[in-house]
């Protein structure tokens, strides 16, 4: 099942999409990867849910991704005695560390790392900037407050302390306990929330030991000011414009965006660009013309994957909010001045790897050129490949399933996987039949082989070969 689109779609599974039979019908719609969101739900749902994406990928006939996506050290307020109250603005509030329920004078949050961090002055955002504080005052275990905006507040809101470090791990005990089960599942990507510094990834990587692929998930601006330190440790990253967007003002989120995608693609990793893509249809059977218009920005800036998230989760359409997606991005990428606008930037080429990697895209240009094939063990060279952002389909062709379903995420890669290929006379007979079967490649056309020697050892590609498919 071959999509005529490059930019991948990400749809998180909740109680709305986790059947069977629906994450069937989103794969057919379109979806790349299923995100398993942990702050939800228990194991046995997650296992549950995980094994009916084996089962839809058997059905497809493509390979698809499991991205469990941890929930990270998200603080939140304590209960109030009457399970929420009403504030006013100028009016004093105190938030401390006693678990005694909270009225309209005060609230217990039991995060002591938030007290260390807040100075005078600093603003406090509760319910994602629905209400917002600013500390007048503040000790080991208190900060006093006056209330700047907002009225009504309810239990186990979340709290963010916008320009703030907070001295907090990013792997809280339940995410160890969750990146263990997610590993004993066999999932191919974990997402670490709430990243603000490259310890973070750095632990996240040592935990994992190879399992999986580990992604950053960019939503602390604290991350930006350590962004290449980060990136270093990561296999991809997520910009969570959710979170980003409480703790920077609106009109920064944009800019910051593109500042992710860029540096993301110019290292050769895949970048999703999520939250509130389609928010709208979560209720709706159809987008804003405004959400619309946020996905095809996204993919006219090269991102390789948009998400969804409520809308997929919890939505009343999630099936179509992928189709909707699907169409958006097949519409962009058809657009003629898409491809001058996703390459305004070309990586610059750092090894000799690349500089065939480059040499590859540029000769695939030619009119009689249907598609590239790589034969790869890591997804490395694919990835490079996917950083070029060639217009004709890559086609990865690996003897690890593993591989195969972790470049699921990957801009215009459709893998697959194959026996192991030992003898590189079998390169050019494996790619074209792969290619003539999958319909990448027709009668005559010609195939772009990029493969490396000696065959079987993980390493960078050092030949490039044509072949042609056979005319009938």
């Amino acid at each position: 099942m071959i999509r005529a689109r490059r930019a991948r779609i990400v749809a998180t599974l909740g109680p709305a999409s986790r059947e069977p039979a629906k994450i069937r019908e989103l794969a057919q719609a379109g979806a790349d990867v299923f995100r398993v969101n942990f702050s939800h739900g228990a194991h046995a749902d997650h296992a549950r849910t995980i094994q009916s994406v084996r089962k839809a990928e058997q059905a497809i006939g493509r390979p698809l991704a499991v991205l469990a996506d941890l929930q990270g050290p998200k603080l939140r307020l304590g209960e109030f005695a009457d399970g929420m109250v009403r504030l006013k603005s100028g009016q004093s509030f105190r938030i401390d560390l006693k678990a005694a329920p909270g009225d309209a004078a005060r609230i217990g949050v039991p995060h002591p790392e938030v007290f260390a961090a807040v100075r005078a002055g600093s603003q406090i955002l509760l319910d994602d900037g629905k209400v917002r504080l600013r500390v007048t005052a503040h000790g080991a275990d208190f900060a006093d407050t006056v209330v700047e905006a907002g009225e009504q507040l309810s239990d186990h809101k979340g709290l963010n302390l916008p320009g703030n470090a907070i001295p907090i791990p990013a792997l809280t005990d339940k995410d160890r306990l969750d990146l263990a089960f997610a590993l004993k599942q066999g999932v191919d990507w974990v997402a670490l929330s709430f990243v603000q510094r490259a310890s973070d990834m750095a632990e996240l990587r040592r935990l994992v030991e190879g399992r999986a692929a580990v992604l950053a998930k960019i939503e602390k601006p604290a991350a930006l000011d350590v962004l290449d330190e980060i990136l270093d440790l990561c296999d991809g990253i997520m910009v969570a414009r959710g979170d980003l967007g409480v703790e920077l003002a609106p009109e920064e989120v944009p800019v910051v965006q593109k500042q992710l995608v860029r540096a993301a693609r110019l290292r050769g990793l895949p970048v999703i660009v999520a939250t509130q893509m389609l928010e709208s249809m979560t209720h709706s059977p159809t987008p804003t013309r405004a959400e619309t218009s946020d996905v095809a920005g996204a993919v006219y800036e090269g991102a390789d994957a948009v998400m969804l998230s409520a809308e997929s989760a919890v939505g009343d359409y999630p099936v179509e909010a992928v189709a909707m997606m699907d169409r958006i991005i097949t519409r962009v990428e058809n657009d003629p001045r898409w491809p001058e606008l996703m390459r305004a930037e070309y990586p610059v080429e750092d090894a000799d790897a690349d500089a065939l990697v480059a040499a590859a895209r540029r000769a695939a240009e030619a009119a009689s050129t249907a598609c590239l094939a790589t034969f790869t063990t890591t997804g490395q060279t694919a990835l490079r490949l996917a950083r070029e952002r060639p217009l004709q389909p890559t086609l990865a062709l690996t003897p690890n399933l593993s591989t195969a379903r972790r470049l699921a995420l990957a801009w215009g890669v459709e893998p697959r996987v194959v026996p192991e290929i030992l003898d590189p006379e079998d390169l050019a007979r494996v790619a074209v039949e792969q290619a003539v079967e999958t319909g990448l490649a027709g009668p005559g056309q010609r195939v772009l082989i990029l493969a490396g020697l000696p065959m079987g050892s993980p390493g960078a590609a050092n030949i490039l070969r044509l072949a042609h498919a056979p005319r009938r």
